[in-house]
């Protein structure tokens, strides 16, 4: 949503060298939540993403009456994944490229066609659905009765103030002590990084933490996720961040039809600065729902980012292809970190996850995950990238 900021302070753009070169280690920056990266890892081994020179390539025939987006929504409905019809068509354009196809309406019966182009999408629908589910999982676990002594229970009369009081601050002890299972590790610090700089009042923590997961479970996000957007836009949920045409923890920015005025402030865009991060996640909330961010399926990390960026770009399917971004944008976001360089769905991934864990101190061991490998394979081609 920052078109074309005059400033970003959230940004280094360089490091202590003044170089913008990639990192040597690839995958140091590559760190998923510890929910999503595990269901990556569970589908690895259920063999929903084929490895390199391992089980056969995923291919179909072409059936009489059969379109090619009926077969994408049929084939990623036999492996768990219901896809929207928009996200069925996004998907139907990646499989024509990959077998040449000019024309994505003109397939005839007995049409062999390799479906291997729909692995990536696949696989993260599949872990973004699992961490989904944990999440579901955690909070049910979180609101279930604390184990506790049946004494204590049978005492604690809630009719009375102290009574009520006590309760809450027990389901509260529950809610922060369980807060790890569903595996927002990323989150967690994020917002606890939010507190320390004042952009969130402790008190605050809970609620915050609770709207964003819902927020993840209603538009089909990972909460992570969320968290390294906010990292690169407002250094992590400040609501006060502004580059004076983009104002927020997503950058709400002015003109019609954009983040502020979907938040409903398109007349005074500069007012949403005076509110909390709870009231901006409603205000988020809306703007997700203006840009249709659900109908995309399950959302990875770098269609949540160009759903706030520029959400025409999501059009724009392959990993390595220039995105169509007008402005200057933080030098994270393009290929090897060069400014004159374009910026690609992978050099997204990329930056997002350096930036994340550069501002949160983390640097982890990866697990295997197919957006690791993404990113590794992004590595190498980037350190041979010409700039255009």
């Amino acid at each position: 949503m920052r078109l074309d900021p005059s400033y970003n302070p959230q940004v280094n753009t360089t490091d202590a060298s003044g170089s913008l070169k990639l990192p040597r280690s690839q995958l140091a920056y590559a760190r998923t939540a510890p929910a999503f990266s595990r269901a990556m890892a569970s589908a690895n081994q259920s063999g929903a993403l084929a490895p390199e020179g391992g089980t056969a390539a995923w291919g179909t025939s072409v059936r009489s009456g059969q379109t090619l987006t009926g077969i994408v929504r049929e084939q990623m409905a036999q492996r768990g994944v219901n896809i929207s019809n928009n996200e069925a068509m996004r998907l139907a354009q990646t499989v024509a490229r990959s077998n040449n196809i000019a024309n994505p309406n003109m397939i005839h019966p007995g049409q062999k066609l390799n479906l291997d182009s729909l692995n990536f999408s696949l696989q993260q629908a599949q872990a973004v659905n699992q961490a989904i589910a944990a999440n579901k999982a955690a909070v049910a676990s979180a609101t279930a009765p604390a184990v506790t002594p049946a004494a204590n229970v049978n005492t604690l009369n809630t009719n009375t103030p102290m009574g009520a009081t006590a309760l809450a601050g027990t389901a509260q002890v529950q809610l922060l002590t369980r807060s790890d299972r569903s595996g927002n590790v990323v989150l967690e610090k994020t917002i606890d990084r939010a507190i320390e700089k004042g952009f969130i009042p402790a008190q605050d923590k809970q609620a915050v933490m609770n709207k964003i997961v819902q927020l993840s479970q209603e538009h089909r996000f990972a909460p992570d996720d969320f968290a390294r957007l906010t990292l690169m836009e407002s250094d992590g949920m400040n609501p006060k961040a502004s580059n004076s045409r983009c104002h927020g923890i997503i950058q709400f920015c002015d003109g019609p039809d954009r983040g502020a005025a979907s938040a409903g402030f398109g007349a005074n865009p500069k007012a949403i600065l005076g509110h909390s991060v709870l009231k901006q996640l409603d205000m988020v909330d809306k703007y997700f729902e203006d840009t249709g961010l659900k109908n995309f399926g399950p959302v990875g990390l770098d269609d949540l980012y160009l759903t706030v960026l520029t959400p025409a770009a999501r059009n724009e399917t392959r990993p390595n292809a220039a995105l169509n971004i007008p402005g200057q944008q933080a030098a994270y976001l393009h290929v090897n970190r060069d400014m004159r360089a374009p910026i690609t769905r992978n050099s997204i991934l990329a930056g997002l996850h350096q930036n994340a864990n550069e501002r949160l101190g983390t640097e982890v061991a990866q697990r295997p995950s197919m957006q690791a490998a993404r990113l590794s394979a992004y590595a190498a081609q980037a350190a041979v990238s010409e700039v255009r």
